[in-house]
Formats: structure tokens, sequence, C-alpha cells
């Protein structure tokens, strides 16, 4: 898939904190299986194991490609590549099982996206302030955006939910 390809070179490379990750905790059933489709550094997956979770991180650099494979599990975790975050969120919810993605909250914004949200749900968790990614350049980051978990699927308390971190 070139989309993917072409947006490893880029500044999409936002590697997820566990403390981005710690709030998932109390939504995530231990009994899900959980599916990580864009694994790169694997800290969504190491997060999940040391918190006794089964889950199986994927990325296209081992051969697994998000939009021509089906994994068996239960749910989906990532943070996708934002520079192609349309297509991985019509993804998701064509997959049909829950799932929680790290996005940008400008993630909200747009036509396609409004309609998918509004036709399908949406819950977000927001935080309350910006996160620190792992990025390229070196560790911790400042991200220039505020982030949210887009969740689908989840039996989460309200349609916003703030956390802080």
């Amino acid at each position: 898939m070139m989309g993917y390809k072409k947006a490893q070179g880029r500044s999409d490379v936002f590697q997820t904190p566990n403390i981005a990750l710690e709030p998932l905790l109390p939504f995530v059933p231990k009994k899900y299986s959980i599916w990580e489709p864009a694994s790169a550094n694997g800290n969504i997956v190491n997060f999940f194991n040391q918190n006794g979770y089964q889950i199986s991180g994927t990325d296209i650099t081992n051969g697994v490609d998000f939009f021509e494979n089906n994994l068996k599990a239960d749910c989906i975790i990532t943070n996708p590549p934002y520079s192609i975050k349309d297509k991985w969120i019509k993804r998701c919810y064509d997959l049909n099982l829950p799932f929680m993605l790290l996005l940008p909250i400008t993630a909200l914004e747009g036509k396609n996206r409004q309609k998918l949200y509004n036709q399908k749900g949406i819950q977000l968790i927001l935080f309350n302030k910006r996160i620190n990614y792992e990025t390229p350049s070196g560790n911790g980051s400042g991200a220039w955006f505020s982030s949210a978990w887009f969740c689908y699927g989840f039996d989460l308390p309200n349609q916003l939910n703030f956390i802080e971190i």
C-alpha cells in the first residue's frame, strides 16, 4: 500500500508513550485480544503485554498490511499514521471491531469523517495536556497538537471522557 510507505518517511512517526496508554486500561477488558496494526517500535504492544493482555503487533515493515489483511482479534488499538488517518478510520469501521485510535484532535474535522462518526458513533478519551511523543528527532518531543483516543465499540461512560495525565 503506497500511502503508508510514503508516510513512513515523513513526520508521521509519533511513537506512543505509556502515559497516553494508561487511561485505556479501565476500558479494555482483559479477555480481549488486541490487534496493534501499526506497531513500529512496539510501544503499545509492550505496554499491553506488561499489563497482562494478549496483543499482536503487526506493521507493513513485517509484511502485514492493515488494508489487505485481517488478523483475528477482539479489538484494534493503535496510533496510526496521521497523514492517512481517513483511510485508517474508514478501515476500522469497515472491520466492525471495537477500536481505539490515537489521533490529533483535528481528526474531528472534515465532512467525510463527521459523516462516519455520525453514522457509526464515536467516543473520545481526551487528555488535559499534550502528549510528548517519541519521535525520530529524539524521545519526548513535545507535540504541537492535542491528541485524543477516538473510540468505537467500547463501553465508555461518556461520549467525551476527560482524563488527567
